[in-house]
C-alpha cells in the first residue's frame, strides 16, 4: 500500500434544542396523509435509529412506507432530520424523487413520515434478483431517471451526497427514484457543512475526501455526478468498479482507491459501447471541474439508448 498524506474534514455536529416542528400549526400542515389514517401491514426495514413498515390507507387502501426514526436527542440524527423533512417539503413536485405525504413529530420525541410506497424495492437489492448485472439499456434507463431528478435537486441548490444503489428506489412501473436525503445538503451561504464527512465514504469523490489535491474547494453538486458515475458502473459490472470482485472493502484500500488511483473504466475486452464509456468518463474525472453537469449529462447521446415502453 502507498502512504500518502491525506487530509480529511470531519464533520462538527452540533444539534438545534428547538423542536422539529415549531408548533402545532406548522406540524398540522405537513400532513396529507397521518399516522392515524394508516394500518401497518409489515416492516419493510429496521436500524439502530427508527423502523420502516408497509402501511395501507384506512379510507383509500393505498399502499405507503411509513418511516418512524426514534426520537431526535441524538446530534447527528437530529441533524439528518432537520434536512430530510425540510427536503422534502421542497421536492414535493418533482416525479423523481420519493414523495412524502405527511411529516409527524410525536410527544416521544419520534418522528414519522408517510412515504411513498416503491414496490419493488431499492435498486441494489433488484439488481441483485436480476442476476447482478444490468445491460446498457437498462443502466441508461435508471441513468436518465436519475439524473433527472438531480437535475431538479441542483436546480434547487440541493445536493444528495449518499447517491448510490440502495438509496434508488424502484416501482413496478419501472420508475426509479431517489430516495432517503438523510446526508443531503441544502446549499445555503449562511450553512458551512458542505464540508462534513457524512454518507457512505465509499461513493465519495476524490475531491470530497482530500480537495486540496484534486482542484481546490470541493463542488458538492459535482460529487454527487462523481457518485452517479460509480453507481451506474456497478449495476453494469456487477461489483463496486473500485474494488476487484469479492474484495472486502477497508478504509485505506478505498482511500487508495478513491484519491490516489485513475478513476475507473470499462475493461476494454467489455464490448460495451463507446457512448457508454464516454458517459463513464464525464461523469468519473478526478477534478470536479471536468465532471459534466446533470442538465449536460441528460442530453448525452448514451440516453439514447433508453428503451422506449
Amino acid at each position: 500500500m502507498r502512504q500518502h498524506n491525506l487530509r480529511l474534514r470531519l464533520p462538527v455536529v452540533s444539534c438545534p434544542s428547538r423542536p422539529l416542528f415549531a408548533d402545532a400549526g406548522a406540524r398540522k400542515s405537513t400532513s396529507e396523509v397521518s399516522c392515524e389514517d394508516v394500518d401497518r401491514l409489515g416492516v419493510l426495514g429496521h436500524g439502530n435509529s427508527g423502523v420502516v413498515y408497509q402501511v395501507r390507507h384506512k379510507t383509500t387502501s393505498q399502499v405507503y412506507a411509513l418511516k418512524v426514526v426514534h426520537g431526535h436527542s441524538d446530534p447527528l440524527v437530529c441533524r439528518q432530520l432537520l434536512r430530510e423533512t425540510d427536503i422534502l417539503r421542497r421536492t414535493a413536485d418533482c416525479p423523481y424523487i420519493v414523495k412524502c405525504y405527511g411529516i409527524e413529530e410525536k410527544p416521544s420525541g419520534d418522528i414519522a413520515m408517510v412515504m411513498e410506497y416503491m414496490d419493488l424495492g431499492t435498486l441494489d437489492s433488484l439488481c441483485k434478483d436480476l442476476g447482478g448485472t444490468l445491460s446498457e439499456e437498462k443502466v441508461a434507463h435508471v441513468a436518465r431517471q436519475v439524473l433527472n431528478g438531480l437535475s431538479y435537486l441542483h436546480a434547487n441548490k440541493i445536493v444528495h451526497r449518499d447517491i448510490k444503489p440502495s438509496n434508488l428506489l424502484v416501482n413496478k412501473n419501472l420508475e426509479v427514484k431517489i430516495g432517503d436525503f438523510g446526508v443531503s445538503k441544502i446549499m445555503c451561504p449562511t450553512l458551512d457543512a458542505r464540508n462534513s464527512f457524512v454518507g457512505t465514504c465509499a461513493y465519495m469523490s476524490p475531491d470530497r475526501l482530500d480537495p486540496e489535491a484534486h482542484g481546490g474547494d470541493y463542488d458538492a453538486y459535482a460529487g454527487d455526478i462523481w457518485s452517479l458515475g460509480l453507481t451506474v458502473l456497478e449495476l453494469y459490472l456487477g461489483h463496486f468498479p473500485l474494488l476487484q470482485p469479492g474484495q472486502r472493502p477497508d478504509w485505506p484500500t478505498l482511500m487508495d482507491a478513491i484519491c490516489f488511483a485513475d478513476p475507473p473504466r470499462l475493461p476494454e475486452e467489455d464490448g460495451a459501447s463507446k457512448e457508454f464509456r464516454s458517459f463513464i468518463q464525464c461523469c468519473l474525472q478526478k477534478e470536479a471541474s471536468k465532471r459534466w453537469t446533470a442538465s449536460q449529462l441528460l442530453s448525452h447521446p448514451f440516453l439514447a439508448k433508453v428503451l422506449k415502453p
